[in-house]
């Protein structure tokens, strides 16, 4: 589904990413951990193409096409999805008027018929069970006023209503207690299908229990230094990353 080959990226000049390499699968769950400023965010925001940052050697392939040719948008319309560490409020923008522009968006960028208001509504309230998003917030602007786990709650919903078929968890589980994360991680294993893959960016290992990433990967210093199954994750909870550092001579 994705591969990253000698990915190199920068911003305001500063190389963030020193050479990634990394294959996901179609149905694959991949993991990516490390250290503080190891790169894993700066490398989620360059698949999604945030402008910020200049991408100056590499290729990244999804589904066969050249990711690095495409607009945001155009690679959102594609199946990617980002949930952000930190999801922005936008207010004045309702959540439902928000909501069916990504849908019908996305529904066009496929060929579908775009949906009635009646059928919206109908899609909301159903998507919305699943993670247990309170009604009152759907009638808000997008994220305002939302309590960190509301904003989390919120954009599993997001994910829910675009269906897409590469899912980028960008520290998905920072600032949850446990039962928020086990809401969420819970709503997203719901909406998950056979091929449906995943880069889960985390620093614990909590997460991952609800997830169960099928491969695991270390980011240090703008790189994938190390992969492995679950028990690396494991390994690193109980031990850290100095190991790993030592073993690859960094």
């Amino acid at each position: 589904m994705l591969k990253i080959e000698n990915l190199h990226a920068s911003i305001n000049g500063k190389e963030i990413l020193k050479g990634v390499n990394l294959t996901i699968r179609d149905g694959e769950i991949h993991a990516i951990m490390g250290t503080n400023g190891a790169g894993k965010s700066t490398l989620s925001n360059v698949i999604v193409g945030n402008p910020m940052y200049e991408v100056t050697q590499g290729k990244i392939t999804f589904n066969g096409h050249n990711l690095l040719d495409m607009k945001p948008d155009e690679r959102a319309n594609m199946g990617i999805f980002m949930s952000f560490q930190q999801p922005v409020e936008i207010p004045g923008v309702s959540m439902t008027n928000f909501m069916r522009a990504a849908v019908n968006a996305r529904y066009k960028a496929q060929g579908r018929e775009q949906l009635s208001a009646g059928d919206f509504l109908k899609l909301m309230r159903e998507k919305r069970k699943i993670v247990e998003l309170d009604t009152k917030l759907t009638s808000r602007s997008v994220n305002e006023g939302f309590s960190g786990g509301e904003k989390k709650r919120n954009e599993i919903f997001q994910m829910a209503m675009l269906e897409p078929e590469f899912c980028i968890l960008d520290e998905t589980d920072s600032g949850l207690d446990v039962d928020a994360l086990r809401i969420v991680a819970e709503g997203f294993n719901k909406l998950r299908k056979p091929d449906t893959s995943a880069m889960v960016i985390t620093h614990y290992v909590r997460l991952l229990d609800y997830l169960k990433p099928d491969v695991v990967s270390v980011m240090i210093d703008g790189r994938i230094v190390k992969t492995g199954d679950a028990s690396l994750a494991e390994k690193i909870e109980k031990t850290g990353f100095d190991w790993i550092k030592e073993e690859v001579g960094l």
